[in-house]
C-alpha cells in the first residue's frame, strides 16, 4: 500500500512535482475550455447528428479530443502534427541526413521536431480545406462566402498550432508526454458520455456477453501494465582500480531494455494513419464522378473498423511504427560508446561495433515481442466485439490502451522525480 500511495504523497510533498501537477492542470483546463469554443459558419446540431450515426467519425472525434464533434477552433486536433511526424519517421528511413539527425540524440530530436512543426502548418491548411469541402457536400456549412470559408481554415490552423504549443509546454513543465496527455484528456472526458450511451442501449439478453467483454478488458489492462513494466536486463561489468596499481575490482550491474521502448506513440501514429482512408472515402463519396464514388464505397466497405482487412492493417502499422519509434529513441551506438568510455563492457562481447551489433540483436527481438503484443491488444476489442456482438464497445479498446499507457508514463515520471528527491536528500 505504501508503494501505491508513494506517488500521491510525492505530488503533494515535493515542490517540483507539485508545480508540474498545477501547471498540467492549468493547461488541461485551458484545453477543455477552448475545445468548446465553436468555429463560425457550421451547423452544429446537424454535425453532431452526423457524428453520432458514423463509427468512423466517432473514432476521429475521439482522437481529436472531442473538439471535432463540437467543431471548435481546435477541430483538427493533433492529427496534422501526428501525420507530419509519421512523414518524417518514414523519410528518416530513406534520407541519410534525416537518419543521421535521428541518431544525434537531443539535438537531432529538436531539429526534427522543428521540421515537423513547419510541415504541420501546410498539412493544417490541406486538412482544413478537405474538412470544409466535406462539410459543404453534407450541407453543414451556413455560409458559402469564400472569404468566410478561408477564415474558418485559418482558424482551424491556428487552433492546431495552439494545441501543439500546449503539448510542448506539457513536455517541458508538465507530467509526461504532452501529445499523449492531450489525447488522454480528450478520451477521458468522453468516458461518461460513452458509458451513459452504452447503459441506455444495453441489451438484457446479452448480459453474459457484457461480462465476457468486461473480463477480457480487465485482463487486457493487467497485461498492458505487466508488459509496460517488463525489461530485459543485460549484464554489465566495470573494471575499477583498487588501492594498488596491480589490483582492480570488477563491479557488476545491468542495462535495462524495456520490452516496449516506444510507449503509446505507435498506437497514436497507427490510428492517425488508419483514419486517412475513411476520410478520403467520405470526401470522394460526394464527388460527382461515378468511378470515384464507387472507389470511395469500396474503401468504406473494406476498411470499416470491424473488418478483417482494417484490423490486419492496423496490427501491421502498430508493429511497424513501434520499430520506427524505437529506432529514434534508442541509440545503440551511443550506449556502446558510453560503456566503452566508462570502462564498462558486456561479458563475452567485445567493446565497439560488436557491442552495437549485440544491442541491436537483443533490441530487435524484444521489440518484436512488445510490438506484437501492442498490436494484438489494439485489435483485441474488435475481435471481442465480433465474438460477443457488442459493437458499441469496439471503439473503446484503443482508448483504454492509450489511457493505461499514459497513466503508467505519468507514474514513471513521478517515481523518477521521487527517486531524484530521495537521492538529493541523501546527499544533503
Amino acid at each position: 500500500m505504501n508503494n501505491i500511495l508513494a506517488p500521491l504523497r510525492a505530488l503533494i510533498k515535493i515542490k517540483e512535482l507539485r508545480n508540474r501537477l498545477i501547471f498540467t492542470a492549468i493547461i488541461i483546463a485551458i484545453f477543455r475550455l477552448v475545445a468548446h469554443v465553436p468555429a463560425p459558419g457550421i451547423n452544429l446540431a446537424a454535425l453532431k447528428e452526423m457524428f453520432n450515426s458514423s463509427a468512423f467519425l466517432s473514432l476521429l472525434d475521439v482522437f481529436s479530443g472531442g473538439t471535432l464533434g463540437n467543431f471548435s477552433i481546435m477541430a483538427l486536433g493533433l492529427n496534422p502534427y501526428i501525420n507530419a511526424s509519421i512523414i518524417f519517421q518514414m523519410l528518416g528511413m530513406v534520407i541519410p541526413k534525416l537518419e543521421a539527425l535521428q541518431k544525434e540524440g537531443d539535438y537531432g530530436r529538436q531539429k526534427i521536431n522543428q521540421y515537423t512543426r513547419l510541415l504541420t502548418i501546410p498539412l493544417c491548411f490541406l486538412q482544413g480545406i478537405a474538412l470544409i469541402f466535406l462539410l459543404q457536400k453534407q450541407g453543414l456549412t451556413t455560409t458559402v462566402d469564400p472569404l468566410q470559408l478561408a477564415s474558418i481554415v485559418f482558424t482551424l490552423a491556428a487552433g492546431t498550432s495552439l494545441l501543439i504549443w500546449m503539448g510542448e509546454q506539457l513536455n517541458d513543465y508538465g507530467l509526461g508526454n504532452g501529445i499523449s496527455l492531450i489525447i488522454f484528456v480528450g478520451i477521458v472526458s468522453r468516458i461518461p458520455i460513452n458509458l451513459m450511451q452504452t447503459l441506455t442501449t444495453i441489451d438484457q439478453t446479452k448480459i453474459f456477453s457484457y461480462l465476457i467483454f468486461l473480463i477480457f478488458a480487465i485482463a487486457a489492462i493487467y497485461a498492458i501494465v505487466r508488459t509496460g513494466e517488463a525489461v530485459r536486463e543485460i549484464p554489465i561489468q566495470s573494471a575499477r582500480r583498487g588501492g594498488s596499481s596491480s589490483y582492480s575490482a570488477v563491479a557488476s550491474s545491468h542495462l535495462p531494455l524495456r520490452l516496449n521502448q516506444a510507449g503509446v506513440i505507435p498506437i497514436i501514429f497507427a490510428v492517425s494513419f488508419m483514419l486517412i482512408p475513411g476520410m478520403l472515402s467520405q470526401i470522394l463519396g460526394r464527388v460527382n464522378q461515378p468511378a470515384l464514388a464507387g472507389f470511395a464505397t469500396t474503401i468504406s466497405r473494406l476498411l470499416t473498423p470491424s473488418s478483417a482487412l482494417y484490423n490486419i492493417l492496423y496490427f501491421v502499422l502498430v508493429v511497424a511504427f513501434t520499430y520506427f519509434y524505437t529506432a529514434v529513441v534508442f541509440n545503440p551506438e551511443k550506449i556502446a560508446k558510453d560503456l566503452r568510455s566508462s570502462g564498462s563492457f558486456i561479458p563475452g562481447i567485445r567493446p565497439g561495433p560488436n557491442t552495437v551489433d549485440y544491442l541491436n540483436f537483443v533490441l530487435t527481438r524484444i521489440t518484436l515481442v512488445g510490438a506484437s503484443f501492442l498490436g494484438l491488444v489494439a485489435i483485441l476489442p474488435s475481435i471481442m466485439s465480433g465474438f460477443t456482438g457488442i459493437a458499441s464497445l469496439a471503439i473503446g479498446g484503443t482508448s483504454i490502451l492509450i489511457v493505461v499507457s499514459v497513466v503508467l508514463e505519468i507514474l514513471k515520471t513521478i517515481n523518477s522525480q521521487l527517486f531524484m528527491y530521495s537521492y538529493d536528500k541523501f546527499l544533503d
